[in-house]
Parts: structure tokens; sequence; C-alpha cells
């Protein structure tokens, strides 16, 4: 069934150009310290947006003023961010329920053995944020990319928790020519400039807030998930000039030279030819232009909740599911694999009580989120939840790095063991130590080697290899208050 295109996507410009004022104007009304407590404003409850970002890696932040300046520069940077498995599905499974994918199982994109289809087989709607949070009284909306694969064969499913439903069917990587999934109704859009997709999602964001705002003040959680810069990355097309000499970092991992002491899917892979490299610098320019509209669409929510007087008691997330290599260690354009440049994503935090401009190095993980929102609201998350809450770090509670995690396990099942096979990785402050389906193993120091070229698996003290192994062996089994236990002297 389709239905006729919403004019909500005029509304971007139209809103903006009445409620808010230029980026530096916005900046300045909307800089004054988010002082107040979470119980500040009509109701005790603070709202939360969380905007999930597809397959941005941590370092294209630099590129987009208006996040550094309206939520980086008034909250809280966490530098050392990780996702526990680098692929779409699982972690956004992971983000959902606040489990690694060893427990919620949802271990690939597709069926039989993950995608939307796992997720619901298994009946985990019945229990994530959403449901938590509406069970407390909030209203909720999700917009944009659910889970890989929805709605499969449940044509207008709504999942439970959801009070309104703006999902993309299917195609969710399409910039135009979509379909939403509009609270059980099908609504198609074309290729118009004003149906992009990032600015119909902050459209929509924009309509639900004022709307709810209007209806009795009640708090709201928005979970916000448009596809950029999802492959083809397709930017706004007011942004296709932007970033003409843009090239990918050329870090020293960059078409790596030497990889005599890589694990044999990546040992034998060919130097990077110019067409390979060419081709990655296009798609990182692509990338770049595509999130200027994740960049708009945050100065446009800043301004909304500015102009209702619900800015200083809403937490503003800005994450991502996983990251994204681009010609490190002669991998082409990907995800999946334990190196930081995939496990490594934003996250930067706005709201009530935060300091402004901070930045914390502690170990912070994707399935920390669910447990997080849920304290900052009041509610106590299930007991099968394996991350812990961040609202000590949030609220400033004086945790030294040392004090709080040490380390956590990285996840991938494979169904190409010769593009990258299975593996299982512990990932501590300082180290990355990987165990693969096929026996290998890589180790690297990230103090000496933060591009992770030199594999010490073989070279390294046989003690210190057997401690890292036991405990990567505890974490790729353990289960909710056995996950946040650390291991005490391993290192």
């Amino acid at each position: 069934m389709a239905g006729a295109k919403s004019p909500i996507p005029l509304m971007v410009s139209l809103f903006t150009a009445a409620v808010l004022l230029t980026v530096s104007g916005t900046i300045s009304v909307a800089s004054t310290t988010a002082a107040s407590s979470v119980h500040s404003g009509a109701h005790e409850k603070p709202n939360f947006i969380v905007i999930l970002t597809d397959d941005l890696d941590a370092k294209s932040v630099e590129f987009m003023p208006r996040l550094k300046a309206l939520l980086a520069h008034e909250g809280t940077t966490f530098s050392n961010f990780f996702v526990t498995d680098s692929l779409c599905c699982p972690s956004r499974a992971s983000l959902l329920r606040g489990q690694y994918p060893h427990n919620h199982q949802v271990i690939s994109n597709l069926q039989p053995a993950g995608g939307f289809g796992k997720f619901h087989e298994l009946g985990h709607e019945q229990s994530t944020i959403a449901t938590w949070l509406k069970a407390a009284g909030y209203r909720t909306v999700l917009l944009g990319k659910y889970l890989n694969g929805y709605p499969g064969k449940e044509s207008l499913y709504v999942p439970p928790g959801w009070d309104e439903w703006y999902a993309l069917m299917n195609r969710h990587a399409a910039y135009f020519n979509y379909g939403l999934n509009e609270n059980v109704r099908v609504v198609s859009y074309g290729h118009d400039a004003n149906e992009y997709q990032t600015d119909v999602l902050a459209a929509k964001t924009v309509d639900f807030i004022a709307r709810t705002n209007a209806n009795g003040k009640q708090p709201f959680f928005i979970y916000l998930a448009p596809s950029a810069p999802h492959l083809p990355a397709t930017p706004a097309p007011r942004h296709e000039e932007k970033f003409r000499h843009a090239t990918a970092p050329r870090t020293a991992s960059f078409n790596e030279g030497e990889l005599s002491g890589k694990p044999a899917w990546l040992r034998d892979k060919p130097p990077l030819s110019s067409e390979e490299i060419a081709d990655i610098d296009r798609i990182y320019r692509r990338r770049l232009q595509s999130m200027l509209a994740v960049d708009e669409m945050i100065e446009t929510i800043v301004g909304a909740l500015q102009a209702h007087g619900l800015l200083k008691q809403t937490y503003i997330f800005f994450t991502s599911d996983n990251g994204f290599h681009l010609g490190e260690h002669r991998l082409k354009l990907g995800k999946g694999t334990a190196y930081e440049e995939d496990i490594r994503v934003p996250l930067i935090v706005r709201g009530p009580g935060l300091p402004a401009g901070r930045t914390l190095q502690h170990l912070a993980l994707n399935i920390d989120l669910a447990p997080t929102l849920a304290e900052l609201a009041g509610v106590t998350a299930p007991s099968f939840v394996d991350g812990r809450s961040l609202r000590p770090l949030l609220t400033g509670a004086s945790l030294s790095p040392g004090a709080w995690r040490q380390d956590f396990v990285v996840e991938y099942w494979s169904h190409s063991p010769r593009r990258l096979p299975g593996y299982k990785a512990l990932r501590t402050k300082d180290h990355l130590y990987v165990e693969y389906a096929t026996g290998e193993r890589e180790l690297y120091d990230l103090r000496a080697d933060p591009y992770e070229l030199r594999n010490l698996a073989n070279s390294a003290d046989p003690g210190f290899i057997a401690r890292l192994s036991k405990r990567l062996a505890a974490l790729a089994h353990c289960a909710a208050e056995k996950c946040r236990q650390e291991s005490p002297g391993l290192f």
C-alpha cells in the first residue's frame, strides 16, 4: 500500500527560517551551559534523543562544525567509545538491548543468523530500551533505519515499545526513492530535492517534538537513525560540490607496505592500485558530503528544542553503529574487523548538568547506552543487560579511567572465512589481542604502535599471551553482571 508524500520535508527550510538563526547565531543562542538538574522543567524526567548514524568512522566528525559547536563544545565527548561487533545489525541489537552479541545472538545482518528476522524471532523486541522507557511514561518514536532486513515478511509491523514509527523499508541506504512505514502506512518518497532522506527525517523529528511538547509536555525518547554515510553515501544536492579535493586520511596503515606478520586472510592482499585509491578517495568525499545534512539536522533539532524551551532538559546522544575502513591495511572499503578504524566510533553527549567541552578517556561501549538511558530516566534495567550505565561519568563522578572498565570483547562471526574469518578479540586500554577461528592470532601494543602495524603474537611473552587468552575466554562467555566484573591483576 502506498500513500501520498508527506508535506513535512518542506518544513525543514521553513522551520529553520522561522525559528533558527544562522549557524553562528544558533551556536550563540544554544551555548548557555545546561547547568540545571534533570528535574528542571515542566516534568521530572529528562528527554532523550539518540542520533545513530550508519558506518560513521570516528575521524569524520571533524568535518561537522555544527556537531562540534552544538554538542561537543556544550557537552561530553567519549574519546574511547567502541562497538562490540563492527557490523550493522549486531551492533544495533546491542544498542537496543544492552547486550554483547554472544548473548543476544543476532550475529549477522541476514537471516538465519541475524537481521531483523532473528531479533524478532527471539522475542527481543519485548524488552528493549523503547519498552523500558514507554513503561516509564515516555512517548517514543523511531525514525529511519531499524534493523537490517526490516520488515521482512512482517509487512507493516511495528515492534512493541514505539508510540510512533517512521521506519525505512528494506532499502535502508536509499537517500532518494525510498519508502517509510509511517505508523502502519507506507509512504513513498521520490527524487525531488526536498525528499532527501536526512531532511525528511529531520522535519519529522521537529514535528514530533512540537506535537509532544504541546500535548501535555510528556517526556520523550527519539531514536533517529539516518542512512548517512552508508554507501552509496548520496549527498543532498546542495552539498554535491563540497570537499572536492578531500582525500582519505593517509595514515601509517593506509595501503600498508608490509603484511608478512598479518594473518593469512590479510597477508596475501596486493597493494591498492592507483585506481582503487582514487575510488576510495571518491567515496570518502561522498561520505563527508552526506554527513553535512546530518550536521544541519543537529542544528535544526537543537533549534527546535530551544524554541520549545526543552533544550536544558534533553539529552542528545550522537554515535554510530560501527566504524569504517578506507584503505587501511590494504582493505578497500568496509567494516567487520577488530582494527581501530572499524570498532572505534564517536559518542558525544549533551544534556542537563553536563559540563561543557569535556572529553573523557574511559572505555565506553555501545552496550552501555541502553542502561545509561534507563538510569537517567529512573528506570531499572533488566538483569540480562551486559553493559554498565555511563551516568557516573556523565554527571561528573570522580572516577579515573583506571577505576573504570579496563577491557572488553569484540566479536565477529564470518560467512566468508577467506575474506575475514570469525574471531574473538580482547581490547584493553593499551592492547588489541585477536584469536581467529583459523587458529591465528594478532597482538598489538597500541601505545607504541597505534596503527596496528606490528603483530607481536609470535614474539610476546607466552605468559602474557596466556593471560590475555584466558581473559578473552571469560568475556566471550560472560553474561549480565559477570560481563561487568573486572579482571584483577591481568596486566
